[in-house]
């Protein structure tokens, strides 16, 4: 491994910072790791790791720990790693059915949790809001260290710059400033990060998921929606705004069913979540539980279950091979249901890509289920508020003071 972004041998205040930032983010992203192993993966001197080391310490965001002796000769070299309780953020989740917080310590530890299941509608902005900061409430009552950052996870397509929803059509959401509302809820000034939720799931697999080490990645999420997050060459693809990604809106069957978004025939229509359980003959909207009846009516030959799981695998495959020829992943993940399902369609999809997908770029993909399950975006949102850190930690070292309890009231 080879941590970037450092510059052996300069003193400069923007190199300094850079360094903090290389060992920070290599100890988030990679975990524990010695000061040997630090000079080799920063290229920084021995002398320089243990000035930089010691400063992170200071700032309570690092801790050592004698390294275990293990027959090498010289003396062993401390371990250092992230203290997570040095700064933690709080990530939020705003799904269809279900609305989730957590405080996640630095590197990554999830400290705490709460995930709230919901009738499926449009609620108002002003509910699912409230909803959550009391979610925040109980999860500050267990987890008393201050934040440094939010970062929210939506079904939605959002704009990054100001965390405007610009649309939510299974929310029934149009132009809305979640992030202000959320501030105005939560009573602070925190910074608020809001993206869309696949992006954030592709971000989470990336780092701590089935994506590690694989810097060209497709992630597709199917649940009552379709969203997808892309990472090309090792930078998110979220386009000029931040809209990129809607896949679940390409257009995909000219003769299908009216979408929500008031569109026709979008890909989400044939392989979602209301696809699957309407072909399988339950209602549209029996949620989770109605996809695992389906896979359990699989399993046991009912022929509308295996049509129905037949029908979205065809569909999953024509939408990869087009998506796998645009965008030439080395791996693609399926999360949420199309995760679940995958077992069950997988010859099916594999079959569509080697029809249609062109034979160099077939040759490379990888297929596999997300390996976070249904908390990907919530930790992917935990990923982005710890961004600014990661970039700058310089600004933390000496300004333990600087982070913000949420009001509780």
């Amino acid at each position: 491994m080879r941590i970037h972004g450092t510059d052996v041998g300069q003193r400069s205040e923007t190199v300094r910072r850079a360094n903090l930032s290389a060992i920070v983010r290599g100890l988030h992203e990679h975990g524990p790791m010695s000061r040997s192993e630090l000079v080799a993966a920063t290229g920084l001197t021995r002398s320089a790791i243990r000035g930089l080391v010691g400063e992170l310490a200071g700032a309570g965001l690092v801790t050592e720990a004698p390294a275990v002796r293990l027959g090498t000769p010289g003396r062993p070299s401390p371990m250092v790693r992230l203290n997570p309780h040095g700064a933690t953020v709080l990530a939020i989740e705003i799904l269809v059915d279900s609305i989730a917080a957590a405080i996640v310590g630095l590197g990554g530890e999830t400290l705490a949790e709460i995930r709230v299941d919901r009738p499926r509608g449009h609620l108002s902005v002003d509910s699912v809001v409230a909803d959550l900061a009391g979610l925040t409430r109980e999860l500050q009552a267990s987890v008393h260290d201050p934040l440094i950052g939010i970062g929210v996870a939506v079904a939605g397509v959002v704009r990054r710059s100001d965390g405007l929803v610009s649309m939510a059509p299974n929310l029934g959401w149009v132009d809305v400033p979640l992030g202000a509302h959320l501030a105005r809820a939560l009573g602070t000034t925190i910074p608020i990060a809001v993206a869309n939720d696949a992006d954030l799931g592709v971000l989470a697999e990336h780092r701590r998921g089935a994506a590690v080490g694989v810097d060209d990645v497709l992630y597709v999420s199917g649940e009552v929606g379709v969203g997808g997050g892309a990472i090309t060459g090792g930078v998110p693809l979220t386009g000029v705004a931040g809209y990129g990604g809607e896949i679940g809106h390409m257009p995909a069957n000219p003769d299908g069913v009216a979408c929500r978004c008031g569109s026709t025939g979008c890909w989400e229509t044939e392989v979602g979540e209301g696809a699957l359980l309407t072909l399988a003959g339950l209602p549209s909207d029996a949620g989770r539980d109605g996809v695992e009846a389906v896979l359990r009516d699989a399993e046991a030959g009912s022929p509308a279950a295996v049509a129905a799981l037949h029908h979205v695998g065809r569909w999953l495959g024509i939408g990869l091979a087009g998506l796998v020829n645009l965008l030439n992943p080395r791996l693609v993940v399926l999360g949420a249901m199309h995760g679940r399902i995958y077992p069950f369609v997988r010859a099916t999809i594999e079959a569509e890509i080697a029809t249609r997908a062109l034979p160099a770029p077939r040759a490379i993909v990888r297929i596999v289920p997300a390996s976070l399950g249904a908390d990907a975006p919530l930790l992917g949102a935990a990923e982005l508020a710890f961004e600014p850190l990661l970039a700058d930690p310089a600004s933390r070292v000496g300004a333990r003071d600087g982070a913000i309890h949420l009001a509780t009231a």
